[in-house]
């Protein structure tokens, strides 16, 4: 299968890598510009792969010639989305330790995070550079002489709205199929619904005639009898931005026709409860581990009522860690061979839990057989790593040859591969076939270093009820356009580290899912919410448990896939260390596994509308009635980190969130305190009389004067950590 895949949508101002699929390294390939606008001046260079950056809006049209045939492959270009902006380092905010600055340079996702490709120029008293950026916040870094290790942080927010989004539907009416775009604007743009356009494309691998093509405004109707084997329909909004583009597929077979959606999750992984394990650390401090040891506690992950089993990369590596790999086909020896590794699977399937490989291949290590070749100077690996000029690099590593390998941040021991081979496409399509059918689903490691046209191949390449998980950090709405289902939820993730610190009032968690609506997601997207994972620090290490109760909570109440980090459920502090079995927290983990068994027993919680509540917070030490109070079970101030007090930014009253999981027929209302003290807590409306999570009665506590009617005083809660409970 050489055609390139489906069509294409990019803004001016951005690129598109094009390549063949399933490619012959050997084979000779050609890309020929067949159709621009009027008004553009671009040429493709020559080459299987080729970067194409539209200069005007429009459609384009390029052929690829392969040794068996041509393709076409269809690029739409929309108005640029980028705004100049100016980022500074005034000289006085440079750190103390600087006494020479003999480089600069800035990095951000903007540049991928590669010291050296973008240089500031001295402005009077500061560095200055222009960027040309996206609507919305973006962080970068000044580097001093390159080096990542002394870097002044900032942020920047380039003001524009947010993405509109795009969702087709279709049906038979009258021996014709009629596909419906629902477009839905931002949400704070001028731009109603109605004012967006939609522009539909016809996959150029499904040939059909223009004449049988209708459109009008947004349907699309093609008469059942002249529908292919397969339609692919993809439509874009537009408005002030442009949508991530929704598909529809068409199989047409015994004179029927059916549909699928292929952005949309696999139904077991619409919201799944997620279980990340750090490899080599779960089996505690004195047992190495090994699959067969992990095999032997899968009974422990199925009392946390886990659905899905994501282990760190399990295939040969010099590091404790795996994500550094020396060999794509053979699992690491210490951890086993591949017959026990696909052993530990069955039994997770065995079990109901589904498996997670962590799939690296954005680089390998530089101890990589192939790496050592490449810098070696054997002419088949020239190009199988990406070079930079030596002069972006900040390490001090004295590089073979005149170049040196492209990495990102400062990661020198793992080069990024270059999928601008043919050869090294092939190699990881060989990778991901290898992998495909043993497991349930791929986390793919630093998912925004490998070119988008890759991961549409492996989309369409892997089984129909395959997950795809991003490690996209900031997320983007435009890695769900045809390659991933679950998305890392950056935004909750900050948020609750704010909220964690004292730092953000309980209520921005409502901010951080708005996010994902102005950053265009599609509903058909899954964020994975969590509060730790292997590359970031303990929650529990910087706030205190009180917060974590609440935060984990928040996770597991809101929509999405919640995940637990191993030990995070046994109060573990130190980010990769060995598993606290026989020392862990028995009263925490039993908190996590309410809230999982909880979320199994009541779907609401899983795809029910999220309803903000306005409650009222009083002091929880106040003066009560004895005969109406049941008291509180407090978790220990002291609990968690020495550091763990919050900020005095927010006062307690503030850090209490209350919001109501609705799908028609269940109404939930979730409480949750991150505060170091119990809050008394008043709801807007009548609650009934248990804690859902403790099936005990509900806590609560009232002013001695009162005299409220007891349907009114139902609704004033103490709130520990969290309260569930249904609506009366």
């Amino acid at each position: 299968m050489d055609a390139p895949g489906p069509p294409r949508f990019v803004s001016v101002g951005d690129s598109v890598e094009l390549a063949p699929r399933s490619p012959d390294p050997d084979a000779d390939y050609r890309w020929t510009l067949l159709d621009a606008p009027a008004d553009s001046s671009i040429t493709v260079d020559d080459g299987p792969v080729v970067e194409f950056e539209p200069n005007a809006p429009g459609h384009y049209q390029l052929e690829l010639e392969t040794p068996d045939e041509t393709h076409l492959q269809t690029v739409r270009a929309y108005p640029s989305e980028r705004h100049t902006t100016r980022l500074e380092l005034p000289f006085g905010d440079l750190p103390e330790s600087v006494t020479e600055v003999d480089s600069m340079s800035v990095v951000g996702p903007f540049n991928k995070q590669v010291a050296g490709r973008t240089r500031p120029t001295r402005e009077d008293d500061r560095f200055v550079v222009d960027l040309d950026l996206l609507p919305g916040t973006h962080s970068y870094g000044f580097c001093v002489n390159d080096d990542f290790t002394q870097q002044v942080h900032g942020s920047v927010t380039v003001p524009g709205p947010g993405r509109p989004r795009c969702r087709l539907d279709a049906e038979i009416q009258d021996e014709t199929l009629v596909v419906t775009a629902t477009a839905t604007a931002a949400p704070d743009t001028e731009n109603s619904d109605d004012d967006l356009a939609v522009d539909f494309v016809v996959d150029d691998r499904d040939w059909l005639p223009d004449s049988v093509v209708e459109v009008d405004d947004r349907t699309l109707r093609v008469p059942v009898e002249s529908v292919p084997e397969t339609l692919r329909i993809h439509a874009v909004a537009v408005g002030e931005r442009r949508s991530v583009s929704d598909t529809l597929t068409v199989h047409h077979t015994d004179d029927a026709l059916s549909i699928e959606r292929p952005n949309d999750p696999p139904a077991w992984a619409e919201s799944p409860t997620v279980y990340e394990i750090f490899v080599r650390s779960f089996t505690g401090e004195t047992l190495p581990t090994t699959f067969e040891e992990i095999e032997r506690r899968v009974e422990y992950l199925n009392s946390l009522a886990v659905d899905v089993l994501w282990l760190t990369p399990v295939l040969a590596s010099p590091t404790d860690h795996g994500y550094h790999i020396t060999d794509y086909f053979e699992t690491a020896d210490d951890l086993g061979s591949r017959e026990a590794f696909e052993s530990l699977v069955d039994t997770c399937h065995e079990a109901g839990i589904r498996v997670v490989f962590d799939l690296v291949i954005n680089h390998t290590s530089r101890d990589h057989s192939v790496y050592q070749l490449h810098a070696g100077g054997v002419d088949r690996y020239d190009d199988y790593y990406k070079r930079v000029p030596k002069s972006w690099d900040g390490t001090g590593v004295d590089w073979a040859g005149d170049d040196a390998p492209e990495f990102y941040f400062n990661w020198q021991r793992i080069p990024n591969l270059n999928y601008g081979s043919l050869a090294v496409r092939r190699w990881m399509l060989d990778v991901v076939d290898e992998w495909a059918d043993v497991v349930d689903g791929f986390r793919c490691d630093v998912a925004w270093g490998v070119p988008h046209s890759f991961w549409k191949e492996v989309r369409e390449r892997v089984p129909d009820d395959f997950l795809l998980l991003d490690e996209t950090i900031p997320r983007d709405p435009h890695y769900h356009e045809a390659e991933f289902h679950m998305h890392y939820d950056t935004a909750l993730y900050g948020t609750l580290r704010e909220i964690g610190h004292g730092e953000a009032p309980a209520t921005k968690i409502f901010q951080a899912l708005n996010d994902a609506v102005w950053q265009g997601f599609p509903e058909s997207a899954v964020h994975l919410r969590y509060i730790e994972n292997h590359d970031e620090e303990r929650y529990l290490d910087e706030c205190s448990q009180r917060a974590l109760r609440a935060a984990v909570a928040a996770t597991f109440t809101l929509p999405g896939a919640p995940m637990i980090y191993y030990g995070q459920e046994r109060g573990m502090t130190e980010q990769r260390g060995p598993m606290k079995w026989h020392d862990g927290d028995a009263e925490l983990t039993d908190f996590h596994r309410s809230l999982s068994t909880l979320r199994r027993e009541y779907p609401v919680l899983k795809h029910g509308a999220v309803e903000p509540l306005s409650v009222t917070v009083a002091d929880s030490r106040e003066e009560v009635t004895d005969d109406e109070t049941v008291d509180s079970d407090p978790v220990a101030d002291d609990e968690g980190s020495s550091d763990s007090e919050p900020d005095a930014d927010v006062d307690a009253a503030e850090q209490v969130v209350a919001f109501a999981r609705d799908d028609g027929t269940d109404r939930l209302l979730v409480v949750c305190n991150f505060a170091d003290e119990p809050q008394a807590v008043s709801l807007p409306e009548p609650v009934s009389e248990t804690d859902l999570r403790t099936t005990q009665p509900l806590k609560k506590r009232y002013p001695k004067a009162s005299t409220d009617t007891e349907g009114e005083r139902d609704t004033s809660l103490l709130v520990d950590d969290v309260v569930i409970c249904r609506a009366r």
